[in-house]
């Protein structure tokens, strides 16, 4: 995710590109949340963070060892949305947190598996499938219900929009038991969105934002590739999960250029 957005402003004229703005987070109100894990046990954390001082948390970041790199990484950060309360993370009596799993777990109403699917009906049906019977109505899954209702109409007549599910190379899953016997799962999930023309004539012209790749060549249609955060909290009784919030990155940009 971030890769592509360096790919996507070197696709842009100097002019046009944001000046970079050094970030951070306030130390002194962020939420770390530490799993005691057994011996081999890959190690990692999650945080809840705020950009602003004396603010509530907006973003939940998982950081994981990569004894490989000899470093620790952030491997996952979900901007979370301004009405969810974060939910409260089970510690034990030294303040560490319960590492729970996150698939095949009979003790949570919902494993990552089935919320990765629900994810991506939101954007490919508007949850008819499975997105609205998982998820609870929230801020988060009413905006993914709601990219699938505008893409799928702003074409009219010219031409069509849709999602589809792609291949995801992002697998790992992180998950903590909360107090209310349910869990906050953390995971990820890349989809698609092709555009195309309703019939030959037509042609769809890439945005200044999509010129890393597609070099501002017409074409009759164009698939995208996004990568996303998703962290949801699963009850532990079977009833509805709480999508909490996603954040996603375009990642590629395909497809063929109109015949000359």
């Amino acid at each position: 995710m971030s890769a592509s957005d360096y790919t996507e402003t070197e696709g842009l004229p100097a002019a046009d590109r944001t000046p970079y703005k050094p970030w951070s987070y306030d130390t002194a109100s962020a939420k770390l949340y530490i799993p005691r894990l057994a011996a081999g046990q890959n190690r990692w954390f999650a945080a809840a963070l705020s950009d602003q001082k004396g603010k509530a948390p907006s973003r939940l970041a998982v950081f994981a060892e990569r004894p490989q790199h000899k470093r620790w990484e952030m491997v996952s950060v979900v901007d979370l949305d301004d009405s969810p309360k974060l939910p409260d993370i089970a510690l034990d009596r030294d303040g560490y947190a319960t590492a729970v799993a996150a698939d095949g777990n009979k003790q949570l109403a919902a494993g990552a598996d089935l919320l990765r699917t629900a994810v991506l009906d939101n954007f490919a049906t508007g949850g008819t499938h499975t997105g609205t019977k998982v998820f609870a109505p929230t801020e988060a899954s009413k905006r993914q219900i709601e990219v699938h209702a505008k893409s799928g109409t702003r074409f009219g007549n010219q031409g069509t929009s849709v999602f589809a599910d792609a291949a995801n190379r992002y697998t790992d899953v992180y998950a903590l038991k909360t107090t209310d016997g349910g869990a906050l799962i953390l995971f990820s999930h890349t989809h698609t969105q092709t555009d195309a023309v309703a019939h030959s004539g037509l042609q769809i012209n890439p945005g200044k934002e999509d010129r890393a790749w597609l070099h501002d060549v017409p074409r009759t249609s164009i698939t995208y590739t996004f990568v996303c955060n998703d962290a949801a909290t699963v009850p532990a009784k079977a009833a509805p999960s709480r999508l909490i919030g996603y954040t996603c990155a375009r990642t590629d940009a395909s497809g063929p250029p109109v015949a000359s």
